[in-house]
C-alpha cells in the first residue's frame, strides 16, 4: 500500500499531502475503459447510437459530441421516413453509414493518445510527443487549430434539421 502511495505522489504531487486518506487497495476502483463499436448498427426497428454502438475512451472527452451527432444525423435521416410510416432497414443502415467514419476516426486518434502519451504516464515515464506532430505544428501554420477543431466539432461534424432549428 506504501509503494502505492508514494507512485501516487510521484505520478501526482498535487495530491500527495491527501495519498494517506487511502486506506486500502479495496477503496480504489479503476475504469475499465472500452475502445470499440459494433459492426451493425441497427435491426429492423432498432438503431443504436453513442456509446451502445460505439464504446469511446474518455481520452479527449469527445464521446458525448460523437453521440450527439449520431443523433443529429439520425434525426436528419430517419425523421421524414419515421414520420411518414416509410422507415426501413436503408434508412437505419444510412446512418450507420454517415457515422461509421468520424467514429473510426475519433476512436483511432484515441488509441493513439493512449500509447503515446497515457500509457508512458501510467508507467511513470515522462510522455513526449511525437515527432511528426511537433514537426506540424511547428511547419503547419493552421495545425495548432486542429486538435481543438477535432474535439468540438469531429472529423464531420452533423446539422441539425431544419425542423429542430428555432424559428427566429
Amino acid at each position: 500500500m506504501e509503494a502505492f502511495r508514494a507512485r501516487v505522489a510521484r505520478l501526482r504531487p498535487d495530491l500527495a499531502d491527501r495519498v494517506d486518506t487511502i486506506g486500502s487497495l479495496d477503496e480504489l476502483h479503476l475504469l475499465d475503459v472500452k475502445l470499440n463499436r459494433l459492426s451493425r448498427w441497427h435491426q429492423p426497428g432498432l438503431l443504436l447510437i453513442g456509446d451502445a454502438a460505439h464504446a469511446m475512451s474518455p481520452a479527449g472527452g469527445v464521446g458525448i459530441n460523437l453521440a450527439v451527432q449520431d443523433a443529429v444525423a439520425a434525426a436528419r435521416i430517419i425523421a421524414s421516413p419515421l414520420l411518414s410510416g416509410t422507415l426501413d432497414d436503408g434508412h437505419l443502415a444510412a446512418v450507420q453509414k454517415r457515422r461509421w467514419l468520424p467514429t473510426v476516426i475519433v476512436q483511432t486518434f484515441q488509441r493513439l493518445l493512449h500509447r503515446a502519451i497515457f500509457a508512458r504516464v501510467m508507467a511513470g515515464k515522462q510522455p513526449k510527443p511525437p515527432r511528426i506532430l511537433v514537426l506540424m505544428a511547428r511547419h503547419v501554420r493552421a495545425f495548432p487549430k486542429l486538435p481543438a477543431r477535432m474535439i468540438a466539432f469531429g472529423p464531420r461534424p452533423e446539422r441539425a434539421p431544419d425542423f429542430a432549428r428555432r424559428k427566429p
